[in-house]
């Protein structure tokens, strides 16, 4: 399966987030065509992984996928821990700044093809990667592509009962333009997110300092633990051993 190459292109070619990762500072958006802004935390992801991210890495089983790691504060804790852990990111900048810190990174797709594919324990869609590729089926699918039987998805929602798709671009507030290049995106809550898992199996869901996840495992036909609670195990099995976007609502452009 390959990336739809608007989506790969126009975050490898924003600008505006390269170099707002360099900075560790916003403010950066994503901008929808119709001109509403969604706020992205970079703040937030250029810092150490926090008490929320703590509580979902120690939900982790096995080796661990971040998809769209972003500047690596997940990888780079996980690998702190002696996880077996990879991130992926389709921008250079993301992947460089997860290198720095510590973490293992390669700068491909999600639909690209990806070291250990069918043998991770669990993959990641934090800070609202479940919007990758404005297909959540699609993205589920190929997921579950990468995941061993039985295998672990983690993924963060939107806080509120949304199911959008929409083109959108990066853009800050000096460069309202942005990018050219506009590239699908959805936004997600957690009902929504579960409509579209056909064919997972529910492994719990929950809500901590205002953001929420689900978990959901992949069929399997050998039993498998029925929910993602901690703590976990800390064992590592042996594996093959990056953009990301706020869970919050959109403010109006002014």
């Amino acid at each position: 399966m390959s990336t739809p190459p608007t989506t790969a292109l126009a975050w490898a070619a924003a600008d505006p987030y390269a170099a707002a990762l360099r900075a560790g500072r916003g403010p950066l958006f994503l901008r929808r065509a119709d001109g509403w802004l969604l706020p992205l935390e970079v703040e937030r992801w250029c810092a150490r992984a926090d008490a929320v991210d703590r509580d979902v890495l120690d939900r982790c089983e096995g080796t661990v996928l971040d998809v769209g790691c972003g500047p690596g504060r997940l990888v780079a804790e996980l690998a702190a821990r002696g996880r077996t852990v990879l991130g992926v990111d389709v921008s250079e900048a993301a992947v460089d700044h997860t290198v720095r810190l510590g973490g293992r990174a390669l700068r491909r797709s999600v639909f690209e093809p990806l070291p250990g594919e069918g043998h991770w324990g669990t993959v990641l869609l934090m800070d609202g990667n479940v919007g990758i590729g404005g297909d959540p089926r699609a993205l589920l699918d190929r997921v579950a592509g990468l995941l061993r039987p039985g295998g672990l998805l983690i993924a963060e929602t939107v806080p509120v009962d949304v199911d959008e798709r929409a083109q959108v671009q990066v853009v800050d507030l000096t460069d309202a333009g942005g990018t050219d290049a506009l590239f699908p995106w959805a936004r997600l809550g957690t009902r929504a997110l579960l409509r579209y898992a056909q064919g997972w199996e529910r492994a719990g869901q929950w809500t901590t300092g205002g953001r929420c996840f689900a978990a959901l495992r992949s069929r399997s036909s050998r039993s498998a633990s029925s929910s993602a609670e901690p703590p976990k195990r800390t064992a590592v099995i042996s594996s093959q051993r990056a953009r990301n976007t706020s869970a919050g609502s959109p403010v109006p452009n002014r």
